[in-house]
């Protein structure tokens, strides 16, 4: 099993610099040999596939204009030809759609990095035309020579630099509990789970204090932006001054810390479901696009990220070994009864306190679901 890795790396100045010539130079590749191809379809010639992209560049490196591109690795502009190779292979089969000229202020700052002359020392990690790079993380990374990676990228994302890269794992066993596991997901609290007969209730990241000063901080931003804006109206056209762009980069990184927050605290909680090692885990297959459509609750939903909470406890299940089952999505585990089993027929939204009209049964609205999703059977 690939196992996905993503580390924070420091480079010094001269080496962000070669950074940002590396993902200039894997632009212009993209774009200069998506055009060929454009070109070639329109004289109704065959495209080219990578091994012809590839051949392509040193060429081009000795043209006389394009020498800049030797400060480059050449194994990331070769990355980059597979990479676009793979892309119209991926269009002709319509699995995705055709793919685009990247732009310089749109897209992603990343480049594919030689992962054959990639390893890790103490406290350093050597990158082909990069040197000794400086990185820190709590994961055990294999250190020394020999060992393989897979599609290493260096990327950038709001002042932080990341090396991100696949490596080859074998799946954990677990000796595994006689217990089961129902979740249930909700907006009130992330997650009522049904361990036997223990309850456990993780709660809403979003109500924290931390959460709420951070969202008022950003409330007041954008704010200020807007009247910024207005203030330099000319016309119908807005300007969009250096103090503007100060606030804008400001409100970027709030959400890019809103965002860290909330995935870390669902790493957390699903670390801690796994680690309570159930023979099996179930959970309701939410329709997360249709929940999505109710204008009242979508920004609640879009913060609880149920989509990624489901994803990551799918294959967290897969590396240690533990079944893990996704319930009917018309299942009625919040409107049957977890004592004697009757359906109740009408069950309201607000109703947080699930009361039984055959046995009398009152308990709480969460768990009744999370109980009925623990004996549900595949």
């Amino acid at each position: 099993m690939i196992r996905g890795i993503r580390i924070r790396v420091y480079p010094t100045k001269e080496q962000e610099i070669k950074f940002w010539q590396h993902i200039g130079a894997c632009r212009y590749i993209w774009n200069y040999m998506l055009e060929i191809q454009e070109q070639r379809y329109q004289n109704k010639e065959i495209r080219l596939f990578s091994v012809d992209m590839i051949r392509l560049i040193t060429p081009l490196k000795k043209d006389g204009v394009h020498g800049w591109l030797c400060n480059v690795s050449n194994a990331s502009l070769q990355h980059v030809c597979k990479d676009l190779d793979r892309s119209y292979r991926l269009f002709f089969e319509k699995k995705k759609g055709y793919p685009k000229m990247k732009s310089r202020k749109r897209s992603k700052p990343m480049y594919p990095v030689r992962s054959d002359d990639m390893y890790f020392q103490d406290k350093v990690v050597n990158i082909a035309k990069i040197g000794k790079l400086k990185y820190k993380t709590d994961f055990n990374l294999p250190k020394g020579k020999g060992h393989k990676f897979k599609n290493p990228h260096i990327g950038y994302n709001l002042g932080k630099w990341y090396l991100s890269f696949g490596i080859e794992c074998e799946n954990q066993a677990l000796e595994l509990t006689d217990k089961s596991i129902g979740i249930d997901l909700g907006i009130k609290e992330l997650a009522t789970i049904a361990y036997g007969e223990e309850k456990l209730v993780f709660h809403n990241i979003n109500k924290s204090k931390r959460m709420r000063e951070i969202t008022k901080k950003l409330k007041h931003t954008q704010r200020s932006v807007s009247r910024k804006y207005e203030a330099n109206r000319n016309g119908r056209e807005y300007v969009k001054t250096k103090n503007i762009e100060r606030e804008e980069e400001k409100i970027r990184k709030m959400y890019a810390k809103l965002t860290n927050i909330r995935d870390n605290y669902i790493h957390q909680v699903t670390h801690k479901i796994i680690s309570l090692r159930p023979n099996c885990v179930v959970m309701e297959d939410l329709s997360v696009s249709n929940m999505m459509k109710n204008k009242h609750m979508c920004r609640l939903i879009m913060e609880q990220k149920f989509f990624e909470f489901s994803r990551q406890m799918q294959y967290k299940c897969e590396w240690n070994g533990i079944p893990f089952i996704k319930a009917d999505r018309f299942y009625p585990s919040s409107k049957t009864c977890s004592c004697c089993g009757s359906i109740k027929p009408i069950l309201k939204l607000n109703e947080r306190v699930f009361r039984c009209p055959s046995c009398g049964l009152k308990i709480d609205r969460d768990f009744n679901a999370a109980i009925n999703l623990s004996r549900y059977k595949a």
